[in-house]
């Protein structure tokens, strides 16, 4: 079983992981939205 402190460790990538997901993925749609605006 994980110890305490490795659970937290754990906990808190996840947590900045799941927050990176969350801000960069509307960047990355108005990128690509730009782009196929561009192309046309």
């Amino acid at each position: 079983m994980a110890s305490a402190n490795d659970m937290k460790a754990a906990q808190a990538t996840y947590d900045g992981f799941i927050n990176l997901v969350k801000v960069s993925t509307p960047i990355i749609a108005v990128i690509v939205a730009f782009i196929v605006v561009i192309i046309q």
